[in-house]
Order: C-alpha cells, then structure tokens, then sequence
C-alpha cells in the first residue's frame, strides 16, 4: 500500500472514530464518513470492508497503544493468576505514575480520548459497547488496580478499598475535564490527590 492509500486509510479510522465520539455508531453512515473525508463513496470500501471493519480496527489500535502504554512503566499485562511477580513489582509510585499518563491519555490523546467519549455515549444501547465501556475504563481498571493493591496488602477488602480511593477520583475526572475549560487545573488537581493519596498510602503499608 503507497504512502497515499496509508493516509487516505488513516483519515478514515480517525474521521470515523470522531463522528462515533459525536454523533453515535449506529447514526453514522459510511457514506457520511466518507463525505467528511472528502472521497466519493464507492472509494472507501478500498480501506475497509465496512463500518465493522472500521471499528475492528479501532479496537485493535486499542490494544496496540494499551500494550504500549504497559510497557512504559513496566506495568503488568497479563492477568494476576498468570504473573504474580510482575504485580509485585509495582510500587505505589510507579501506579501513580502510571495513573497519570492513563489521564492524559484518555483526555489529552484525540484518538483514544473519542474513544472514550463514544463507549460513554453508547454504553447503554448495546451490549457489545457496555462491555467495552466496562473493559477500558470502569470495572476493567478498577479489578486491575485492585490485583496491584493485593500484593501490597493483607485482604482482598482493603485492596479494594484503596482501589475505589485510586481510581474513583480518576474516573470522575474524565467527566470534570471534558466540561472544564482549565484543563490544565483539572490535572493539576488530579495530580495533588495523587500526591495525597501517596502519603495516606506510604502510612498504611508500613503499618501493615
């Protein structure tokens, strides 16, 4: 594929991801994905076999950055069970650290910021989105740091407790920082909970 086709191909997946975030999945034609383009419409099916193939290929870009995004910080990816060691490794800061290029990314990164906004617009209309939604930013993260938080403490209680404490705030964040117009103040405030949490934390493992 020339560098021409790799572009037009990228446009697509980026355009179609946009008008998901905005208007919905199901509402968006392919043939208003290609208008947006500025490609007649018969050309689109060059790229993509359709609207599912266009959204496949959202997922799996997905995947690739989560990969990254792990690797950056030494994060574990597979699950607990399967790599307790890795889980271990992880200390409070290196999670925090962590925690706020998931904030940035999820905000700050056009590609997967509209993807979060169009699972948060389409979660409950189908179950194939609500299971996404849950996968990427609720229950998935939550269950996730919870396992971190197990090898750091001595029940499954309290490791959930100081999960909620993480990634509660986190989460409501997402929600503040879109409707903020400081967005800069909203990290900012994100990043001193973190700091206080830290504290809060440090205390409590060495109690332990």
């Amino acid at each position: 594929m020339n560098s021409k086709n790799t572009n037009t191909k990228e446009k697509i997946l980026k355009t179609a991801l946009k008008l998901f975030a905005k208007n919905g999945y199901e509402a968006v034609s392919m043939e208003q994905i290609a208008k947006v383009v500025n490609i007649k419409a018969p050309s689109i099916y060059k790229h993509y076999k359709g609207k599912r193939d266009i959204f496949n290929s959202i997922i799996k870009r997905m995947e690739e950055n989560d990969s990254e995004n792990a690797d950056k910080f030494d994060m574990p990816e597979e699950p607990l069970k399967a790599n307790a060691k890795a889980y271990k490794n992880v200390s409070v800061e290196n999670l925090i650290s962590y925690g706020k290029l998931m904030f940035k990314y999820w905000t700050e990164e056009e590609f997967s910021s509209d993807f979060r906004k169009m699972l948060t617009l389409e979660q409950y209309k189908n179950s194939e989105m609500h299971n996404l939604f849950q996968n990427y930013l609720s229950l998935g993260p939550l269950n996730y740091v919870t396992d971190i938080f197990k090898s750091m403490t001595d029940t499954y209680e309290e490791a959930e407790n100081l999960a909620l404490r993480f990634y509660g705030p986190m989460f409501l964040m997402y929600s503040v920082y879109d409707v903020s117009e400081d967005k800069a103040g909203v990290f900012a405030e994100l990043e001193n909970y973190f700091e206080n949490f830290k504290n809060s934390i440090d205390l409590k493992i060495k109690e332990a």
